[in-house]
């Protein structure tokens, strides 16, 4: 079976280069045709030689996506359906937002969590993607962009719990943010969003992101209901001990998302319980409305009961901002991923097929 070069990390590229007894500098150069060129062909690589590029076409392929399929909000938000090489399918979301250009990462297909207000959760987990599948939205995104677009943001929230896949998840990273043939992306620009496995966010730290951590209760009794599996893996107290520990670096925050389910966690009593749990942090809140999807029993809160919770939270000293819900019609917002099509194609929403 030939090797894929996007599956090889750096001293992967570099022994294979070795073994074709060739110099190793074309370690870089083949690294840089992937990410920065985002070459599909070895063909294309033309700064090596015919009979180089000939030699490794032999034992080497270039394996990308095998399909995608764009749907296109009425807000412009565009939700990328990927079909891997095994068939099962993983989504990715470009998000717009004034200058800014946001792209949703998945890490697993499915979700090892069971978080009832997520769409992925009810999927259960299909398996996790490797380092290069994660890698592969990013370029597949780009290939996507017009000729006056550039992504600016990376976020860690699709599809899965990045953290239970964490060495592939940080390997993407690594690659993401190298300078010399990577992405080139800045640490600082990318978000890695946890449901709350209080274990590994110590192993965060040095990749140099920021944390987001998913929150949505201020009681265990509250979060078992919510989100069972993450809370049996970690309670509510010791995932923000956990927090407490982090070693945060100077000017950086921890982000908390607060999903709001009408009725169950959006009381003032919850703003107040919350602004105590999270009391000596350095933070900011990002309040989610909750975003309906198929088969959900949750229902959304109207606009006046979030803006009466944020104004609790405001009072009791927290700094707090309330989401954009964007690509809801394509269900392509938070919680909303999960391969399910949308129920009906309205005027304003388009599908395009394409090859990536």
């Amino acid at each position: 079976m030939p090797t894929n070069l996007l599956g090889l990390d750096a001293s992967d590229m570099t022994r294979l280069v070795g073994e074709l007894a060739w110099p190793e500098y074309r370690a870089g150069q083949i690294l840089r045709w992937l990410y920065q060129r985002r070459a599909t062909s070895v063909d294309q690589m033309t700064d090596l030689s015919q009979p180089h590029r000939s030699l490794l076409k032999s034992t080497t392929i270039i394996r990308r996506s095998v399909a995608c399929t764009s749907f296109r909000s009425v807000d412009d938000t565009r939700k990328l359906v990927l079909t891997l090489e095994d068939g099962l399918k993983v989504e990715t979301v470009l998000i717009p937002d004034d200058d800014r250009l946001t792209l949703c990462v998945s890490t697993q297909v499915g979700c090892t969590l069971d978080c009832g207000f997520c769409l992925t959760g009810t999927m259960g987990l299909k398996r996790n993607l490797k380092a290069d599948e994660i890698l592969d939205q990013v370029l597949t995104a780009q290939d996507q962009l017009e000729k006056n677009e550039r992504i600016t943001n990376l976020v860690f929230m699709g599809m899965g719990e990045p953290l239970a896949n964490f060495e592939n998840f940080a390997e993407a990273v690594a690659r993401l943010t190298n300078r010399t043939w990577g992405l080139g992306f800045s640490p600082r620009r990318i978000t890695v969003s946890t449901a709350g496995l209080a274990s590994r966010l110590k192993d965060v730290a040095p990749l140099g992101v920021n944390l987001a951590i998913s929150l949505n209760a201020t009681t265990e009794d509250q979060r078992n209901r919510l989100m069972p599996a993450a809370n049996g893996i970690a309670s509510l107290r010791s995932l923000l001990a956990a927090c407490r520990r982090y070693p945060l670096p100077p000017g950086r925050v921890l982000t908390f998302e607060y999903v709001l389910l009408a009725g169950v966690n959006d009381q003032i009593d919850d703003a107040r319980r919350l602004t105590k749990l999270l009391r000596g942090l350095r933070y900011k809140i990002n309040l989610i409305p909750f975003n309906e999807f198929p088969g959900s029993a949750f229902r959304r809160p109207a606009g006046g009961t979030v803006l009466q919770f944020q104004s609790a939270l405001k009072r009791g000293g927290a700094d707090v901002f309330i989401r954009k819900s964007r690509g809801r019609d394509v269900l392509g917002a938070c919680g909303q991923l999960g391969n399910v099509r949308p129920l009906r194609v309205e005027p304003a929403l388009t599908q395009i097929e394409s090859h990536c």
